[in-house]
């Protein structure tokens, strides 16, 4: 989401609703985060530094939780599929439960209907003899099959007993992943609009200047010209591209919108290659290679804790999803500090 880079200043806090950036300190800034120190010449704290830390750490707190919010979301999905097969699978037991009972209910009311008489003495009034052996040897296999039947009901009822246990045990995790992805929500929507309320403060120029700064980076690493290594990655990267300018929306893998890890898992599908949604799961679902070896359709994952994510497509630059109101675009691929560089 958020392709800022912190600045040495990013622990200072509190700004004055009127406190104004220009072009010029924003520029400064720029060159500190880029080189990794001030310039002699710069301020140890402007209010372009101020603006700017306050922006990072809120994108880069909405971004946490939106990351969050993904792996709850998928979670929730998958227990929901999963809560559906083990209904169905209760649904169909239970008829075959009510089959088998009507089965063994039939036979035994037959065998209340005819068991009336001592088998002997049925024997003896027979005036077919034969023909009741016959029959008592019938029903001899059938009371081993109607035994074998209850068997299998009480088996029957024992797998249902526990789908239904497993249901219910999976429809309260369900919920506690509901709650997870609302609250998650709740605070990506708390950080986005102190973000947004603070940007609003500013003019068009103080906001231009500020996007300069966080566009800003190492772009000499590494070295452009290189191709994509496989026909997948290279489909990935066109998908990529062909996003371009679409909006950032959090939460979104396209295709009208995106946040950063949906659209690496969006391009990569179109390429027929299944990624996981989250930014964290993206950068363990391939070989892991140096930056400086970096190639067309390799994953890069930024701070830590991996929670933004773009695509290096060649010369020093990624497509990514920045943060609101910043569509997919290239930025050089070192915005950020980089957390890993992942081969899909």
């Amino acid at each position: 989401m958020a392709s800022h880079r912190r600045s040495p200043s990013s622990s200072s806090s509190g700004l004055s609703r009127g406190a104004k950036v220009t072009v010029l300190s924003a520029a400064a800034a720029t060159a500190a985060a880029a080189l990794g120190a001030a310039p002699a010449s710069a301020d140890p704290a402007t209010p372009a530094d101020t603006t700017r830390a306050r922006v990072d750490r809120l994108y880069e707190e909405a971004e946490r939780a939106t990351e969050g919010f993904n792996q709850a979301d998928e979670r929730a999905g998958a227990l929901r599929r999963q809560v559906s097969r083990i209904q169905d699978s209760a649904a169909r037991g239970q008829e075959r439960i009510n089959r088998m009972r009507g089965a063994l209910g039939a036979v035994a009311g037959a065998q209340y209907r005819s068991g009336g008489m001592d088998p002997a003495l049925a024997l003896l009034l027979s005036a077919d003899p034969d023909s009741y052996l016959d029959k008592a040897a019938a029903l001899d296999r059938i009371g081993d099959r109607q035994a074998t039947a209850l068997a299998e009901l009480r088996h029957a009822q024992r797998d249902l007993a526990q789908q239904r246990a497993e249901a219910g045990r999976m429809l309260a995790e369900l919920e506690r992943s509901r709650a997870a992805v609302a609250r998650h929500k709740r605070t990506v929507e708390s950080k986005l609009a102190e973000a947004r309320a603070l940007l609003n403060s500013l003019d068009a120029e103080e906001r231009e200047a500020l996007d300069r700064a966080s566009r800003s980076g190492r772009d000499d690493l590494p070295p452009g010209g290189a191709e994509a290594v496989s026909g997948r990655a290279a489909a990935a990267v066109a998908a990529a591209r062909s996003a371009l300018g679409k909006p950032y929306v959090w939460g979104a893998n396209g295709p009208s919108g995106f946040d950063c890890s949906g659209l690496m898992q969006w391009s990569y599908a179109q390429a027929g290659v299944g990624l996981p949604r989250t930014s964290q799961a993206q950068r363990d679902a391939g070989r892991h290679v140096p930056l400086s070896e970096a190639r067309p359709g390799d994953l890069v994952t930024y701070r830590d804790d991996a929670s933004h994510v773009g695509m290096y497509v060649g010369n020093g630059q990624v497509i990514h999803a920045p943060y609101p109101g910043a569509p997919v675009r290239h930025d050089p691929v070192g915005m950020m500090p980089v957390s890993a560089v992942t081969r899909v």
